[in-house]
C-alpha cells in the first residue's frame, strides 16, 4: 500500500514537472529586435549607446533577446526613425523624439527645450517630476512606448562661417537646427533647416547652409565641420541636454514577457549612464584638439541670448495657449527647473564655480 502511495506520488511529481518545465521555457522565449537609430555609424558614442543597450539586453538573457542594430541611413532614414517603428516595420529606434515636434511639439520636452535643464535634472524631471506620466499618452498617438536612453550633456552652440557681434547678424543665417530651437532662432531672422546628421557637413560644405550646431566637441570633430566654419560658439542653450530615447512599437512590447520588459527599461538606464560618462570623458580633449587646429572659441552675445531666451518663452505660451497637452508638460517641465535651480546654484553650481576659479592655481 505504502509502496503504490509512493509510486502515485512520484508520478504525479513527474507530471507536475513536465507541466512546469514548458512555463520556465516560456518565460525566456527566443526574440530578436532591429533597432534603426538616428544617428550615423561614425558616431560612436551615440550610436555606440545603441550597441551598448543590445549587448545589455543580450547578456542578461543568456542571448535570448537580441537587438540587432543599424545606423542611419542603413534600413530607414534618420528623421523616419520614429514613423518606422508607429507602422511596424521595425521593432524600435533610437531617437532624440523632439526630431518630430511637428507632429505634435510636446514631444520637444522629452529631449530638452530652449533654456530648459541640464541632462541630471532632464532625467530627474522624466523619472519623479512627472516627465514620464505626461508624455506616455503622447507617445501612445503614434503606437510605441518610451524610454530614455542617453544624454548628450550640455551641448556645444555650433560651427559659424562668420562672427556674430549682435542680433543684426543672425537676420536671413541658414542654421542647422531642429525642434523649438529652430523656432526661436527663425524669431530672430534665422532660416533653420532641420537636416539629418549625416547630410550636414555637404550642406555646410556647399554653402546651403552658414552654420550648423549637432552635439559637442567631440561630434563635432569627427563630422569635420572646423574645416570650414572657424568661429565655435557657445552654449547650446537650445537644450542643456539632449536625452536620447528608445521608442517602441506597442504591440512588439505587449509580446514582451514581464521579465524581458524590465530588462529594457534596466539596460536603457544603464546606457544612458555610459552615454553621459563616455561624453564627459571624450569632449574636454577634442575641444582642445579643435582649438589647436583652429577652431575660434566665442561666446553668444549677451543679446542674443537675452532675445533668444525671450522669444522662446513667448513661443511657450502661443503653443500653450492652443495646446491643453503642451501646456500640461510646459507647467511641469518648467515648475521642476524653477523649483530645483535654487538648489542647484547653491550646491553644483557653486562648487563648479569655485573649481573652475581655482584650476591652474598651485595646490
Amino acid at each position: 500500500m505504502k509502496r503504490r502511495q509512493f509510486l502515485t506520488a512520484t508520478a504525479g511529481g513527474l507530471a507536475a514537472g513536465a507541466i512546469a518545465a514548458p512555463a520556465v521555457a516560456q518565460s525566456a522565449p527566443e526574440v530578436k529586435w532591429r533597432l534603426t537609430s538616428s544617428f550615423p555609424r561614425v558616431l560612436d558614442t551615440i550610436f555606440g549607446t545603441a550597441q551598448q543597450l543590445s549587448k545589455y539586453v543580450a547578456e542578461a538573457t543568456d542571448n535570448k533577446f537580441q537587438i540587432q542594430t543599424f545606423p542611419a541611413g542603413e534600413i530607414v532614414p534618420g528623421l523616419q526613425a520614429l514613423d518606422s517603428v508607429q507602422n511596424g516595420s521595425i521593432e524600435c529606434a533610437q531617437t532624440p523624439i523632439y526630431f518630430y515636434h511637428g507632429k505634435d511639439p510636446t514631444l520637444s520636452f522629452g529631449t530638452g527645450v530652449p533654456f530648459g535643464m541640464n541632462a541630471r535634472l532632464q532625467h530627474s524631471w522624466w523619472h519623479f517630476g512627472g516627465g514620464a506620466e505626461i508624455l506616455a499618452p503622447v507617445l501612445a498617438k503614434f503606437n510605441v512606448v518610451g524610454f530614455p536612453m542617453g544624454n548628450s550633456g550640455t551641448q556645444m552652440g555650433g560651427f559659424f562661417r562668420k562672427e556674430l557681434n549682435g542680433l543684426e547678424d543672425l537676420n536671413g543665417l541658414k542654421f542647422r537646427i531642429g525642434g523649438l530651437g529652430g523656432q526661436v532662432l527663425s524669431k530672430l531672422g534665422v532660416v533653420p533647416q532641420q537636416i539629418a546628421p549625416g547630410d550636414v557637413y555637404p550642406a555646410l560644405e556647399k554653402g546651403t547652409i552658414d552654420a550648423a550646431e549637432f552635439v559637442g566637441p567631440y561630434d563635432d570633430e569627427k563630422l569635420g565641420f572646423h574645416k570650414i566654419a572657424k568661429y565655435y560658439y557657445y552654449p547650446g542653450w537650445w537644450e542643456g541636454g539632449a536625452m536620447m530615447h528608445l521608442v517602441v512599437n506597442t504591440e512588439q512590447w505587449n509580446k514582451l514577457p514581464p521579465n524581458y520588459k524590465r530588462i529594457v527599461q534596466d539596460a536603457c538606464e544603464a546606457a544612458n549612464n555610459w552615454m553621459l560618462a563616455k561624453y564627459d570623458a571624450v569632449n574636454a580633449p577634442a575641444l582642445r584638439r579643435l582649438i589647436a587646429g583652429g577652431a575660434v572659441l566665442k561666446a553668444f552675445p549677451v543679446p542674443v541670448l537675452e532675445a533668444a531666451y525671450k522669444a522662446a518663452h513667448d513661443i511657450y505660451n502661443d503653443i500653450a495657449a492652443g495646446n491643453p497637452t503642451f501646456k500640461q508638460a510646459l507647467d511641469s517641465y518648467m515648475g521642476f527647473r524653477n523649483e530645483t535651480m535654487p538648489w542647484w546654484q547653491v550646491g553644483e553650481l557653486s562648487f563648479d564655480t569655485f573649481l573652475a576659479r581655482m584650476r591652474g592655481r598651485a595646490g
